[in-house]
């Protein structure tokens, strides 16, 4: 998942240094600008295939995992991957600023081909360790460190209009949700874990093909970040810069300290109880149509986002959030499979719409030259939060049961929409002006290769 100095509850919020200014009240959106360019084909390819993969994941985890070390055994490697991202993830920024997202992002997917590689293999020859497990849990976790603040400042430099292409991935990853989790239930079924995993490599070694070929601005075409600071850059300097950024929007730190409770107790727990649950009383294979469901919702919600503009997308967002509150709501009260998957489809649609409306306004209300960094800050916030309930799922079962215990998880996300709609700043945040102002040129973006 992934937020201005404050703002008074009475007044509307102004831009950061270095945002854009919003739009007029009452002012006519531009005429659309092409969005299919070489760029962003290629970027779009790319992280369309590695999110196939990726969709595998968690079924695979959950399944195969669970299967030999029961909800500890996947809560324990989901959590060692995410703790491992959270960990590193701020050096993931600096470097994707210092030398290039694209640079860093092909790096990290050739390493993760690595990874997913050994566990293929491990689970091709039998039953691999849990120390092997966790320890390639560990790795894939430092690469997705790396990779991951890129994602969010490779959108600028690929494409014109940030809201477009942040709904178009969306499609992107929802139809790889729809697709993904029941394929890797049938192949688990036929075939075993080892080819999820293999697959998962594959797409992998494609994504850092497609990456490799984006061509962007030549060195020297934007300045460097805090190259005029004196005495240059240093690594202590890039994270302060980046710090100060992000505290300073008072809409992104409440965003992500309201991201954390929904990490500890939503989003951590909510794969391994939720598979358990719907494992045991509906079969495995009922797990995978559920996950694939909610990439349907996925699909639903970022077709909207391609079609709606709010003038507050946060306000906008975080109401379309509340609908969420009925996924773990359905699977803790044991609803019948076309309740459960309806359920699923309404999750799915109300997070890619959130997702859209924040990915869109931190890159547009953000200095290009540290949106890598302010990412990264972000992303550490939200997702160490996952890791925390993650960990704590397993143990958390021998004092509820699952379905108490994602009870709350349903009260924790309402809670949440109702926090975030009490923040002045999110609420009030305007939707920033288009990047495309009439001119064929780029916007100015920091520079890759």
């Amino acid at each position: 998942m992934t937020t201005t100095q404050a703002h008074s509850p009475s007044s509307p919020p102004t831009d950061p240094p270095g945002g854009r200014p919003t739009d007029p009240p009452g002012e006519r959106p531009p005429s659309r600008t092409p969005l299919w360019d070489r760029r962003f084909t290629l970027y779009f390819t790319a992280r369309t295939v590695s999110l196939v993969g990726d969709a595998m994941m968690p079924v695979a985890a959950a399944l195969a995992i669970g299967a030999l070390y029961g909800v500890s055994g996947v809560g324990f490697v989901l959590g060692t991957w995410t703790g491992t991202c959270v960990a590193l993830v701020l050096f993931g920024g600096v470097f994707a600023d210092r030398l290039g997202a694209r640079r860093m992002m092909v790096g990290a997917d050739l390493a993760r081909v690595l990874t997913q590689g050994v566990l293929a293999a491990a689970f091709f020859a039998g039953t691999p360790p849990l120390w092997l497990l966790v320890t390639m849990a560990a790795l894939a976790g430092a690469a997705t460190a790396m990779f991951q603040p890129g994602v969010n400042g490779m959108v600028p430099l690929v494409a014109r209009e940030p809201q477009r292409a942040n709904a178009t991935l969306k499609v992107a990853d929802a139809l790889a949700q729809l697709l993904g989790p029941a394929l890797a239930g049938l192949l688990i079924a036929l075939t075993g874990a080892g080819t999820v995993y293999a697959i998962d490599a594959g797409t992998f070694v494609l994504s850092a093909l497609c990456l490799a070929l984006i061509r962007l601005a030549p060195k020297g075409a934007f300045p460097q970040a805090d190259s005029e600071s004196p005495g240059g850059s240093s690594l202590r300097r890039d994270l302060r810069r980046g710090w100060f950024e992000f505290r300073s929007r008072t809409w992104m730190w409440a965003v992500i300290l309201i991201w954390v409770g929904y990490g500890v107790l939503l989003f951590g727990p909510l794969v391994p109880l939720s598979s358990a649950l719907i494992g045991a009383r509906l079969g495995p294979n009922a797990y995978g149509l559920a996950v694939s469901f909610l990439g349907v919702g996925t699909v639903l919600g970022g077709l909207l986002a391609l079609r709606l503009r709010p003038a507050r997308p946060l306000a906008a967002g975080a109401t379309a959030m509340a609908l969420f509150t009925v996924l773990p709501f359905c699977v803790a009260l044991g609803a019948g499979l076309p309740v459960l998957l309806a359920g699923h489809v309404l999750g799915g649609g109300a997070l890619a719409f959130w997702s859209v409306m924040w990915a869109t306004s931190v890159q547009t209300h953000t200095p290009p030259e540290v949106l890598n960094r302010v990412t990264a800050y972000e992303l550490a916030g939200s997702v160490s939060g996952i890791a925390i309930g993650q960990i704590l799922a397993g143990p958390a079962t021998a004092m509820a049961s699952p379905a108490r215990l994602l009870l709350v998880s349903a009260g924790a996300c309402l809670a949440g929409c109702v926090a975030l709609l009490s923040v002045p700043a999110i609420r009030t945040l305007r939707r920033a002006a288009p990047a495309d102002d009439g001119e064929s040129e780029l916007p100015a973006r920091p520079h890759e290769d």
